[in-house]
């Protein structure tokens, strides 16, 4: 009967042939691995800094599209307040202003005093009434004036000094123009009373028998 030896294993070679396969093994799967583990790894800080930057983008796009409401709500103030004064001065100089009715008595008490001792007719009617009807027209006079120069610069200020970033608003060009309309219309109504140009000074007639 013939026996075949058992063939026998070598623990070291078996060792040896298991550490030759776990290194082919980790060399194949290293690449694959760290190119998954580095695009794994920058993905979600790509994904995570990409709406930061958005964000900010928008922000500043939100800031740079919206107008302040406080800026907006200053701006033009100088100029409309400016416009309604001038309308304002304009319809005082068309009206008559109280200042103007002291001034006028004024100069009526002065004429009655003047002529308190005696005087002509002719000489009563200057004195009292006509220096009066004059100084009220001087009055509404220099208030025409006042309304038409404040109406003219609130016209002209955008043309000069430094470049505003909006235009100046409409409604108060409408109001300035109007202080102008006004003002021009006082001006030509208190130069025809002043020179008697409506109406001219009553005169005293010839006394009977003279």
């Amino acid at each position: 009967m013939n026996t075949t030896p058992a063939k026998t294993t070598n623990p070291d070679e078996t060792a040896a042939a298991q550490d030759a396969a776990a290194k082919d093994t980790e060399t194949k799967d290293a690449p694959g691995t760290s190119s998954g583990a580095g695009d794994s790894a920058t993905a979600p800080d790509d994904l995570s800094t990409q709406p930061e930057g958005d964000a900010a983008d928008d922000g500043i796009a939100d800031e740079d599209l919206e107008p302040d409401p406080f800026e907006t709500a200053r701006h033009g103030v100088g100029a409309g307040a400016a416009a309604v004064v001038s309308a304002a001065l304009g319809v005082v100089a068309l009206t008559g202003a109280w200042s103007g009715r002291v001034a006028a008595e004024r100069e009526t008490l002065i004429g009655q005093i003047k002529t308190s001792g005696g005087g002509s007719a002719a000489q009563q009617i200057s004195e009292i009434y006509g220096d009066a009807w004059h100084t009220t027209a001087l009055v509404n006079g220099v208030f025409a004036v006042l309304a038409l120069l404040v109406g003219v610069v609130v016209l002209v200020r955008p043309a000069f000094g430094a470049p505003a970033d909006r235009p100046q608003p409409a409604w108060v060009r409408a109001v300035a123009l109007a202080g102008v309309a006004l003002g021009v219309l006082g001006v030509l109504i208190s130069a025809g009373m002043y020179f008697d140009l409506f109406a001219s000074l009553p005169s005293a007639g010839t006394p009977a028998g003279g």
